[in-house]
């Protein structure tokens, strides 16, 4: 690394939260004087993991095993683990014994420890395995963040979760909930709107339960409603939300301030009571049914996301046919649909009434099919519309198309008329549009319906939030 700024790469997994994460890990990366190298040979390689689904494992290990090669060419390569995948015993063990070229591993509670890990990694050359059980993080402005984009800043509120959901394993992984302090939430969202970010999401493994922890300080629909009247942010995003949590009042909040998504991820799981009370969700059906709804109701241009898993242990077909019904009855607009994977430590993987592999495939395929019939519908539902887009940038796949979400979250690839301006200059040909563009809003007419996103053409761009 001598004579030269060594460089770094993060790989991350996994949810907003991983991100956030990440965007930490790189933020302590850079103050340590390294630079982001996105090509496959950096001085220093980092995974920062997931262990929500059994498939987080084999992605861990397929890329362990590609890296072994290239740290035979380059020697004095660093490769860094950490994540929630460090916290399963059975994982971390198999990294221990199997995989001798991994230099550093940690935990996420020890984020803030990776200067102090690499330091004593390089100085004393010998391999760092530090997985603390402590259950601290520091506050999430204490650590220096290299924000991933100028369109979206990550804000964490609270960690962890103690929901023990019988499937999950982020309560091993992440530790009991803690809510961030009001007033430094308050404070960090204040230096972002000033940094120029047009979009805020508050992150929490269930931001419903935020403040609950401490009675008598402000809760997740004081806070949402503060931030939306401050007038910070052209969108407030927040995730995830957990059924039994999430309180009428945040949907009248929602409702009354357009500044707030018109999107809420809200996942059911399973629409068989049985299965729910099996899975430890604290809701039933009729509830969750109660509250999207509602929702419906008061929020009509605004769209339903969740998650749904299918095949948990016990599951007969009559279960399954409720989870079809519930998805008929509210009709989401999207969907991230699983198949039950076991997970090491948690109640559900004891548990042995599992189905049948061939059953749970023709399940998932059925309802595969049930949910992209609804997300075309709804997509179909807008074409005629024009809407503001908060632009992502460039599409990966075509560089004369662009992409960005509206308020309810629908994702939207749309092309540029020739001779558009921005300001007072034309646009910039190719990739430059893309980071010119960026983090603006306009106007898109939305023309042709896919089941997953919406193509669109620009017709203007709006000046200032």
């Amino acid at each position: 690394m001598l004579g030269r700024v060594p460089t770094y790469r993060i790989r991350t997994y996994g949810c907003q939260l991983n991100e956030s994460d990440s965007e930490k890990m790189a933020g302590l990366f850079e103050r340590m004087g390294l630079s982001e190298d996105p090509g496959d040979s950096p001085d220093v390689l980092l995974m920062n993991t997931c262990a929500i689904r059994e498939n987080a494992e084999d992605r861990l290990f397929g890329n362990l095993g590609v890296w072994k090669a290239l740290k035979a060419e380059h020697p004095n390569m660093l490769i860094i683990v950490c994540g929630c995948m460090t916290k399963i015993p059975e994982d971390l063990n198999r990294i221990k014994k199997s995989f001798s070229h991994v230099d550093v591993v940690f935990g996420p509670q020890d984020i803030h420890r990776l200067p102090e890990l690499l330091y004593e990694r390089v100085s004393r050359e010998v391999k760092i395995m530090q997985v603390s059980d402590r259950d601290y993080l520091p506050d999430d402005d204490d650590l220096p963040a290299v924000r991933c984009r100028k369109f979206r800043a990550l804000v964490p509120i609270m960690y962890g979760c103690n929901n023990f959901c019988t499937y999950c394993v982020v309560p091993y992984t992440r530790g009991r909930e803690r809510s961030r302090e009001f007033d430094r939430i308050i404070d960090q969202l204040r230096e972002l709107s000033e940094k120029g970010f047009e979009e805020v999401m508050l992150l929490g493994q269930n931001v419903n339960s935020y403040g609950k922890d401490a009675p008598d300080k402000p809760d997740f629909p004081d806070l949402i409603e503060t931030v939306s009247k401050m007038n910070l942010f052209s969108r407030i995003r927040f995730m995830t939300s957990h059924p039994k949590d999430l309180s009428d009042r945040l949907i009248d909040i929602i409702a009354q301030n357009p500044s707030i998504e018109r999107h809420l991820h809200l996942p059911f799981q399973s629409g068989s009571n049985d299965v729910l009370k099996r899975m430890n969700r604290g809701y039933t059906r009729e509830r969750y049914l109660e509250i999207a709804l509602r929702y419906r109701a008061l929020v009509p241009d605004g769209t339903l996301s969740t998650d749904i898993i299918v095949g948990f242990p016990g599951e007969t077909e009559k279960d399954f046919q409720d989870t079809l019904d519930l998805m008929e009855q509210v009709q989401f607009d999207a969907a991230f649909t699983f198949i039950y994977s076991a997970r090491p430590g948690t109640a559900a993987a004891s548990f042995s009434d599992s189905v049948p592999e061939e059953v749970v495939s023709d399940r998932f395929s059925r309802l595969l099919a049930l949910q992209n019939a609804h997300s075309l519908a709804s997509n179909q539902s807008v074409i005629g519309n024009s809407e503001e887009v908060l632009i992502e940038g460039l599409s990966h796949t075509n560089e004369s198309v662009f992409t960005g979400r509206t308020s309810s979250n629908r994702l939207i690839n749309f092309t540029i008329p020739d001779g558009t301006v921005l300001g007072a200059d034309p646009l910039p040909l190719g990739g430059g549009t893309g980071a010119a563009i960026e983090g603006k809003r306009a106007i898109i007419r939305l023309l042709k319906a896919k089941t997953f996103s919406i193509e669109g053409q620009l017709e203007y761009f709006i000046d200032g939030r």
